[in-house]
């Protein structure tokens, strides 16, 4: 209905995973150069976890689409919910196999012969095993033993896990996957999207659907829908998608604040949308080292009183952050040492490492940049003089 009155090609919001409609913000460009150094060793196992939601099948299919057919052959599992067995025999299938038989042992020789034969043609072959969350330890020991296959020193198959947040507690913690963890050569968790990256997002699917301008939104329709989806790119999906409805219904050529608000009560009422807590002021993460560390964000700044300036300390916050970077240039020369040394255990140790100040650095700069928002709507709102700002 509201295609033909905005006068839009398809539906933009959909929530089906579409290539076509991939965004690449900033936790996708990060897990697509995951997946571009793990594409490149052509063994072991990727991994990329998210939330319900986060983009994690449009990802994987944007990655589909860049992927030459002619060198590399892909099979996809997207029902994990299996025993070993069952798991191995949907692997055949996922490749076009025709397995004589039912039994575990000729399914394994398919898939064998299968995956000689192609890197005779000169293919590689993945396998893309979605919903990894489901499948039990017994199921991934059988993924493991299929990364065994060679074809003299070459591996013959590569998998990619994708999963909910639940498999990446269970896969770094369970003492039955040491050797699986092991064969982990690259792994990301998609993170919500920033506030900052919802019109850019909101903008670039309704682009795709020949979107001239029709309806507008008012700017503070995109923070007030980041904070509803928690960033969320399916929820913020369900909201767009129900905007443009109501925009319809009513012939509104410009969303606003208000329709907003409506939206999310009726679909908190349909218990289509869970309600929205209030987002407060993030704390940064301590920088590493001895001694007590001040935190450049006050929780103090959410109650501050009209006309007086929150309690944020800019110094306090940058000098955390180079603290920080300083920090990851020191990791980032130790892995280069590591690497001329072949030290493969102390490598590992160093990527994490890295990983985890690239995560703490994104968090510092969310941090300086609600804080900034907060304080420019406090600003325009009049709230705070702007000699304090």
């Amino acid at each position: 209905m509201f295609d033909d009155f905005y006068g839009l090609t398809g539906r933009p919001f959909q929530l089906t995973p579409d290539p076509n409609f991939y965004f690449e913000s900033t936790t996708h460009r990060k897990a697509l150069s995951y997946l571009g150094y793990g594409m490149a060793q052509g063994e072991g196992f990727i991994v990329i976890t998210g939330e319900v939601g986060a983009g994690k099948s449009t990802l994987v299919a944007h990655l589909m689409q860049k992927i030459d057919r002619n060198h590399m052959t892909v099979g996809q599992v997207v029902t994990s919910n299996l025993d070993g067995e069952e798991l191995v025999h949907v692997v055949a299938q996922s490749f076009g196999l025709d397995v004589q038989g039912h039994d575990k042992a000729s399914a394994l020789g398919a898939i064998e012969s299968f995956l000689h034969e192609e890197a005779r043609a000169g293919r590689r072959c993945m396998l893309v095993v979605d919903e990894s969350q489901n499948l039990s330890v017994e199921a991934l020991e059988e993924l493991r033993m299929l990364s065994n296959f060679q074809l003299g020193a070459h591996p013959l198959l590569q998998t990619l896990l994708l999963g909910q947040p639940e498999f990446r507690q269970v896969l770094a913690e369970h003492q039955d996957l040491e050797q699986l963890r092991q064969r982990v050569i690259a792994a990301h968790h998609l993170e919500p999207m920033e506030p900052g990256e919802i019109e850019p997002y909101i903008k670039h699917r309704l682009e795709c659907v020949g979107w001239q301008g029709n309806p507008e939104f008012d700017q503070r329709v995109f923070a007030e829908l980041h904070q509803a989806a928690g960033g969320i790119p399916r929820k913020v999906n369900q909201v767009a998608t129900r905007l443009l409805l109501l925009g319809a219904v009513e012939q509104r050529t410009r969303i606003d604040s208000a329709m907003l608000s409506a939206v999310l009560k009726e679909m908190q009422s349909d218990n289509a949308f869970p309600e929205a807590a209030p987002s407060p002021l993030p704390k940064l993460a301590p920088a590493p080292g001895p001694g007590p560390v001040k935190h450049a964000v006050y929780p103090e700044a959410a109650q501050a009183a009209p006309g007086q300036a929150p309690a944020v300390d800019f110094e306090a916050m940058l000098a955390e952050r180079d603290a920080q970077i300083a920090e990851l240039q020191q990791a980032v020369i130790e892995l280069s040492q590591a690497a001329e040394q072949d030290d493969g255990a102390q490598s590992e140790e160093l990527v994490a490492r890295i990983d985890a100040f690239g995560r703490r650095l994104d968090e510092q700069e969310r941090s300086v940049r609600e804080v900034l928002t907060m304080l420019i709507e406090w600003v325009e709102t009049g709230q705070l003089p702007r000699a304090a700002a």
